[in-house]
């Protein structure tokens, strides 16, 4: 199968879909990718609410996490804007700064200006900035807070996500200053969609994880490579960082069984419809 290039997102987001300058016809070759509209916290605030469904026909009890294992839930990837990867995610050579952590191991292992990454099974995961004194300052449910680290990771396992974005980092001590800056923010005032480009912004100050910080004018110059094993991979064009933000943490959430099956259900469809079955010749 090889390596797959498509310019077609998922389509079980609220989204607008953009034109091609060229005027392709969609017939005649790949489809061209969304732009996402999105009026909550990426889907984590409706996930929180669903969560608190399932406590409460449970007696008010969140129903236990179950053991998690990043190489059987994550999906590997990669990111490039035109010829520059600027994100990877692989556990080749052992993923070692994959591994995940309790948030009491965790905060031994944190500095100020560190990005933080809590992940579990079925959810998004939920980035995090830290500022000290076991602290972090995070987007939540529409608002930037500040809270105690292990309070935050809400009994997820976590990581330090440093190396996963490929930026020149800004200084620790700007790190946790554009962080502290924007606590109380919320609703309308905020400026990016989750919590992963708010920390991300923290971090790196470049325009691109913020809402609109990109102009969408046709031309897709950002690639989502997806590793589906035995050397195969499949790769998605974007229009913005943001956008592909949103599929990269929505193939997070589903894990990478079910983007592992949809793709290559889409592939084997994509296949079919490229190679129909000749009708029978008559004698």
């Amino acid at each position: 199968m090889g390596n797959q290039v498509e310019k077609l997102t998922h389509l079980n987001y609220k989204e607008v879909p953009t034109t091609d300058p060229t005027g392709m016809d969609r017939d005649e070759g790949p489809r061209i990718g969304v732009s996402y509209i999105f009026s909550s916290d990426d889907d984590e605030l409706e996930q929180q609410q669903q969560q608190d469904s399932v406590a409460q026909d449970m007696g008010g009890e969140h129903p236990a996490l179950q053991p998690y294992d990043p190489c059987l839930q994550e999906v590997e990837c990669s990111v490039y804007y035109r010829d520059e990867c600027i994100y990877q995610k692989s556990f080749s050579g052992g993923g070692g700064q994959l591994s995940t952590y309790t948030p009491e191991n965790l905060l031994n292992r944190c500095k100020p200006g560190d990005l933080v990454e809590f992940v579990c099974q079925a959810q998004y995961p939920h980035w995090a900035v830290y500022v000290g004194d076991f602290q972090v300052v995070h987007l939540h449910r529409l608002e930037v807070v500040n809270s105690f680290l292990t309070d935050a990771s809400q009994g997820r396992r976590g990581r330090i996500a440093n190396y996963l974005y490929r930026y020149k980092p800004l200084s620790p001590a700007t790190v946790v200053r554009n962080a502290l800056e924007q606590v109380g923010c919320k609703d309308r005032e905020l400026s990016w969609r989750n919590s992963e480009c708010f920390a991300a912004w923290c971090r790196y100050g470049k325009r691109e994880f913020k809402i609109g910080g990109e102009l969408r004018i046709g031309k897709q110059p950002y690639r989502l490579q997806i590793r589906l094993g035995d050397k195969r991979s499949h790769t998605l064009e974007f229009q913005s960082l943001e956008d592909l933000i949103m599929e990269k943490r929505r193939n997070d959430q589903i894990g990478r069984a079910a983007v592992i099956q949809e793709l290559s259900s889409h592939l084997q469809a994509t296949f079919v419809s490229s190679h129909p079955t000749p009708s029978p010749q008559r004698m």
